[in-house]
């Protein structure tokens, strides 16, 4: 309610004492309800321009259901609310400020960051509207990469429609402007209570928004994937709140636009990469003769080859996966490319090498670019689904998946809450038993991606312990016994069911573990995993010993189900002959490279060799840093 002139209130009161204080009450707002306005405030601003966005571009909202446009701000809500407590920080803490120092003119500090803040957001809006039509993403730090060569920025301004672009920053910061001094100026307000009751529910307004910042109670923080909810990249794109887009990839800039492994000329390390992926020109041993089988694709998280039998380790941990082993094919030197889940799985499903301090996976518009499994078998008339018992915004995992397609994503939410454990989501046996469920009425030919979760710290299990300890790596060792219990109770049923004589099931891991043993970092043994073809349309049954990377597992099942995967420029066909069989893996700002003469450590920041078996020579670490240095080139051009 506006606040009404006093000599009004007089006149239109006179002799009626009641009626004026009632007014007057009335006209004059409680500061109480000012901080709950300001957030809505930005929330309506943040709506309204998404709605700009969709109107500005036309001709690809058309394209949308009436059900994407309307989840297109269901979704994108999120991130709104998100950008704008992160908006309401200042003004929150200027308000706690007054109310406990008085002096301090909080009404007009609000307003003037209010208002720059309205033109700042709003040219950057308009320059985005503009900048989506010829990049295809929302703006992020992309910019900075031309701002050595303003010439071309220049030109290329040029051809944009400067003048409807002003009136949109124009028409779009007056209006708010407009509603802010007409609606929720903070000058009409005024404090009521005590200096301590007020400076008290400052205080708690200020908290209350770490609920919003962080994008609501879970567990992980709120990222770009919280908008992805279509396989319409546009859709996504379109539900992305520009400004907590921008400044997430300027926090992230340096990390993903600049290439510090600068090792050798560009021209020698492509030389030597190249060389690596070079096979003669021979036919590849073909182990599946069915006619689009279907691929039942199994990561287990955190399966250090060290816990598993047929892999050398300890013997009693994966009974079940040991006999998988035995009647399938087996690949024992298997290294995984990265230590971080949702790294490995960019490696696994993309063939794509991991970066070292930071993660492709973070930058949707980078994976958008990326080959992926779902893509090609989606290609080829499969259908697709994607099963996990956590959380996908965990680390943008949501934005990949629907890059890549998938039909169907099943994921913690989809679950009931008393089957999670207490951190993660729902345990392994409850996961692969919805898998089967869904799988006896899926549609063949499939591709599933089944992620399990239970053998992740903090290792709780809902059976009783094989192996005695508390320590952490007992329970570690009962965890990975677990999943391998629920694993082999899955495989089981499955062998019951009709589709399971067509079906290629792929094992492996995301990523090894220090333990047991607390391997350093950088040792190789933390990173060998399994990999295990098996399934009823495989019928041999292989050891294979050759070196392999994590990324080519890929390529090789691609071609095992005569399906293309040119695309898959970093992955290998394991069955064809190889002339240089190599692993890479990087951990944290360092990367380790096993070839048959031996395995090398580097560590990128010193500069130097950790560690170098006796057999490896200069050559192979020169190779070592050309595939550093071009697979993160790689990742920065993306």
């Amino acid at each position: 309610m506006l606040a009404i002139p006093v000599p009004l209130l007089r006149k239109s009161t006179e002799g009626h004492p009641l009626r004026w204080q009632k007014l007057y009450i009335c006209a004059v707002r409680n500061r109480l309800y000012f901080q709950p306005l300001y957030f809505l405030f930005w929330v309506l601003y943040f709506v309204v321009a998404r709605a700009v966005f969709l109107i500005y571009h036309l001709d690809k909202s058309v394209a949308l259901t009436s059900a994407d446009t309307l989840n297109v701000f269901v979704y994108g809500l999120r991130l709104d609310a998100s950008a704008s407590a992160y908006l309401c920080l200042l003004p929150f803490l200027a308000l706690l400020l007054a109310t406990l120092w008085p002096r301090f003119k909080a009404a007009g500090f609000v307003r003037v960051y209010t208002f720059v803040l309205l033109v700042v957001l709003s040219a950057l809006l308009s320059a985005d509207l503009e900048l989506y039509t010829y990049w295809g993403f929302r703006l992020d730090a992309t910019p900075l990469q031309y701002l050595n060569t303003p010439a071309e920025m220049v030109a290329s301004a040029a051809v944009a429609p400067l003048f409807l672009l002003l009136l949109i920053t124009l028409m779009l910061s007056l209006a708010y402007i407009v509603l802010y001094v007409k609606a929720i100026d903070l000058k009409r307000f005024a404090t009521r209570g005590g200096k301590w009751i007020a400076a008290g529910l400052a205080l708690l307004y200020l908290a209350v928004l770490v609920l919003p910042l962080r994008g609501g109670w879970q567990q992980i923080p709120i990222n770009q994937s919280a908008a992805y909810f279509s396989a319409k990249p546009y859709a996504n794109h379109a539900g992305l709140n520009m400004p907590w887009n921008l400044a997430y990839a300027l926090l992230k800039y340096n990390k993903a636009n600049t290439n510090p492994y600068q090792y050798m000329p560009p021209e020698e390390a492509a030389e030597r990469v190249q060389a690596l992926y070079h096979t003669p020109d021979s036919s590849a041993a073909a182990f599946i003769q069915a006619d689009k089988p279907n691929v039942l694709f199994i990561i287990l998280e955190s399966y250090t080859a060290k816990f598993i039998g047929s892999l050398g380790g300890e013997p009693d941990v994966t009974p079940n996966l040991n006999r998988l082993a035995a009647g399938g094919i087996s690949f024992t030197n298997m290294y995984a490319s990265g230590d971080r889940s949702e790294k490995g799985m960019v490696a696994l499903l993309s063939g794509y090498p991991v970066q070292t301090t930071t993660s492709i996976i973070k930058y949707p518009q980078k994976t958008e670019r990326l080959p992926q499994l779902s893509k090609v078998f989606k290609q080829y008339q499969y259908s697709t689904s994607y099963y996990y018992g956590g959380e996908l915004e965990f680390a943008n995992i949501r934005s990949y998946l629907t890059n890549g397609g998938y039909d169907r994503l099943t994921a913690k939410a989809d679950f009931d809450p008393a089957t999670y454990n207490s951190k993660w989501g729902a345990h392994d046996h409850v996961l692969f038993g919805r898998v089967l469920e869904e799988l006896n009425q899926e549609r063949e030919p499939f591709f599933s991606t089944v992620y399990t979760l239970s053998s992740h710290e903090p290792f709780e299990i809902p059976i009783s312990l094989k192996f005695p300890g508390s320590t952490e790596e007992a329970l570690f060792r009962n965890s990975v016994y677990y999943t391998d219990w629920a694993l082999g109770q899955f495989i089981a049923k499955a062998k019951q069911q009709p589709w399971w004589e067509n079906t290629v099931v792929v094992i492996t891991a995301d990523h090894g573990h220090p333990l047991p043993g607390n391997d350093p970092n950088y040792a190789p043994g933390k990173f060998r995993i399994p990999f295990v073809l098996t399934g009823g349309a495989i019928r041999d049954t292989l050891e294979v010993r050759a070196i392999a990377s994590q990324t080519d597992i890929a390529a090789t099942l691609l071609a095992q189900v005569h399906l293309p995967y040119q695309d898959f420029t970093w992955s290998r066909n394991l069955f064809a002959p190889d002339t240089s069989p190599f692993a890479f893996y990087v951990f944290n700002d360092g990367f380790g490279y096993v070839t048959p003469q031996g395995t090398l450590t580097f560590d990128n920041m010193a500069k130097q060799v950790i560690t170098a078996d006796t057999g490896i020579t200069d050559e192979q670490i020169q190779n070592g840093k050309a595939y550093m240095q071009q697979s993160f080139e790689d990742f920065v051009k993306k």
